[in-house]
């Protein structure tokens, strides 16, 4: 399925990327809601976290979170992380992502 995010990942859309391997792309958020606002997701397009499975290596999305968060130095102070499913959700985009958040102090309930 083409969306956004594999625009990105096939450089039909510039994006300010911070992380990539072979299995993972990580770019700034357009809008961000916190100093630190990176989006992670998969190369590979997985609907959302509801259709995935252990083939979709989902854990390399949360390593390369705590790597981009040592690299942007905000990992000591702490970050959340964040995964919106489904319109209710939050999910605006039909490819699964992880959003880094960071920089300021978070609170709770999110929202």
């Amino acid at each position: 399925m083409e969306t956004v995010f594999s625009k990105i990942i096939s450089r039909e859309i510039p994006a300010d990327i911070v992380f990539e391997n072979d299995d993972v792309i990580a770019f700034r958020d357009i809008n961000p809601q916190a100093p630190v606002h990176v989006l992670i997701v998969p190369k590979k397009w997985v609907k959302g976290i509801e259709s995935a499975d252990s083939s979709d290596k989902l854990a390399e999305l949360l390593l390369a979170a705590a790597q981009i968060a040592r690299d942007e130095g905000v990992d000591r102070r702490g970050y959340r992380l964040v995964i919106n499913s489904g319109a209710d959700g939050g999910q605006t985009v039909d490819h699964l992502h992880v959003h880094l958040l960071g920089g300021r102090k978070m609170h709770w309930p999110p929202g």
